[in-house]
């Protein structure tokens, strides 16, 4: 038994979808989650920033004693798993693989499209992560940094979004596929939108969602569950480098209103801290 918190990071809200699955599947789990919303999106920025990044956040929650890391990002994911796997003494978790291997399992016919930021697409991370499970895939990818842009803005819901992804998807009018990988964590937050889009036909697999089995299973073999005394989210932490009011906002809605304690962290030189 291991009553200490599970960590979760991303370059800003979308991780929350992540969160959102393990309330359902580990709700006696706590839950210490890092957003870095003043330097989102990670997409477009070097790998090397974003690995850096990624290591602050990860050693801001380090310092707060978790015994397990969900980077809940996939850009983050495509460029610092590897590496904080090997830094770190906790498991670490990213959403590619659980991604991957649902998609897999998912498609008849081995069209499957992902769309991801630019970042994650450029690293061909799904691309080479899908052929290495099935060579005969037909892998269409496609970047969306709008769709970050709408969900971080708190855009999603409205007629303006519903556009924005219905023209960006036009694209699969030409790829034809019946899988879909939402391929960032900010995705699932435009999901009717992008069902839509892509139609009945097609299905969605959400790779963050899909990650807390992979939580599931990790804290399992290491014996590290909480005891069996419920957790009272409540005393869930929240932490944003970005607005606390905008974050709670997003968060508060997505998270079924459950209340959210959420700290601003500022950026230095040594890496986060919270605001004085």
């Amino acid at each position: 038994m291991d009553n200490r918190a599970i960590g979760y990071i991303d370059s800003g809200v979308g991780g929350l979808t992540v969160v959102k699955q393990a309330l359902l599947q580990l709700p006696n789990e706590q839950i210490y989650y890092v957003g870095d919303t003043a330097r989102m999106p990670y997409g477009p920025r070097p790998q090397a920033e974003v690995v850096e990044f990624t290591r602050q956040m990860a050693q801001f929650l380090l310092e707060k004693d978790i015994k397990l890391l969900v980077i809940a990002c996939n850009t983050a994911t495509a460029a610092a798993l590897p590496i904080l796997q090997d830094e770190l003494e906790i498991p670490v978790i990213g959403v590619i693989r659980p991604g991957v291997d649902a998609a897999l399992k998912a498609t008849k016919n081995a069209e499957i499209g992902v769309i991801a930021t630019a970042g994650t697409v450029k690293s061909m991370s799904y691309y080479n992560a899908l052929l290495a499970g099935n060579q005969t895939a037909n892998i269409t990818q496609l970047a969306a940094p709008e769709f970050v842009d709408v969900v971080e803005n708190y855009d999603y819901t409205s007629d303006y979004a519903r556009q924005v992804v219905i023209d960006k998807l036009a694209y699969f009018n030409k790829h034809q596929v019946d899988t879909l990988i939402l391929g960032c964590t900010h995705f699932p937050l435009l999901a009717p939108y992008i069902k839509e889009a892509m139609g009945p036909q097609v299905r969605l697999i959400n790779s963050g969602a899909e990650a807390v089995d992979l939580v599931i299973k990790n804290i399992q073999e290491q014996q590290i569950e909480h005891d069996s005394q419920s957790v009272d989210h409540n005393q869930d932490r929240y932490y944003t480098t970005g607005d606390v009011e905008r974050f709670e906002a997003i968060g508060e809605r997505w998270l079924d209103n459950l209340k959210l304690n959420v700290t601003h962290l500022e950026i230095n030189t040594t890496g986060l801290s919270v605001a004085l």
